[in-house]
């Protein structure tokens, strides 16, 4: 999988950045960042979750440790150099060679872990996945990430597809829930059902779900860490 970022994928990347300023995703993620980062009314720690050419770093405020993680070299490299490097309120950051699934922080490290254009896309958002973000936040941190929608336009309708989701309200019990784990593509995409599943399953709270139109339909979600009792 991380063979497709290599260096050439992230020099492209990269020189794409630029163009941001004008890309209708990036017009409604990044201030949908600095407010959630500014919410905290602190300086806080960060976790960018698949964080690629850093493109969201200079979107954050009140940002103590920001924590980039990536799977491709490559895309780090150019992370050194992110968009709007002069415009980064980070009192330090930190990029990181690894993979998501597998790459192991301390509990309770991070305020806000947030994922754009990653979970539900580059990387199946799962259970497990849920749960190992919930560990790494502190009492009243936030997960914030967006998902590709499986109604989004860019999802392939293939005949399979089109037969399950007719399929889906007519299912009960097991058929039911295979049907649903086909057609969210074993974690691929994920529709606003999956993503209260997933989090009704964990430690975490759903506080906004959203869906929001660029190139592909996303959900936008925020959960909460309930604060220690």
């Amino acid at each position: 999988m991380t063979s497709l970022y290599d260096a050439a994928y992230a020099e492209r990347y990269r020189a794409s950045d630029d163009a941001m300023a004008a890309d209708p995703g990036f017009r409604q993620f990044s201030p949908w960042l600095a407010r959630l980062s500014g919410s905290f009314g602190r300086a806080i720690d960060v976790l960018d979750l698949g964080c690629g050419t850093g493109r969201y770093f200079a979107s954050l405020s009140n940002v103590c440790e920001l924590v980039g993680l990536d799977a491709s070299a490559a895309m780090l490299e150019r992370a050194a150099s992110p968009l709007d490097a002069g415009r980064i309120t980070a009192q330090r950051v930190t990029l990181v060679h690894g993979d998501l699934l597998t790459h192991a922080f301390a509990p309770g490290r991070f305020d806000l872990v947030y994922s754009i254009g990653v979970l539900a896309e580059h990387a199946p958002l799962t259970p497990a996945l849920v749960d190992r973000v919930a560990a790494w936040l502190r009492p009243g941190g936030l997960f914030a990430f967006s998902a590709v929608h499986p109604e989004s336009p860019t999802v392939p309708r293939t005949w399979k597809r089109r037969l399950g989701r007719a399929a889906m309200p007519l299912a009960f019990g097991p058929i039911r829930r295979w049907l649903r784990e086909r057609w969210c593509a074993g974690g691929l995409y994920a529709d606003e059902g999956r993503i209260r599943e997933l989090l009704a399953s964990s430690s975490l709270r759903l506080t906004s779900l959203d869906t929001i139109r660029t190139v592909h339909l996303h959900c936008l979600v925020v959960a909460a860490k309930p604060l220690a009792a």
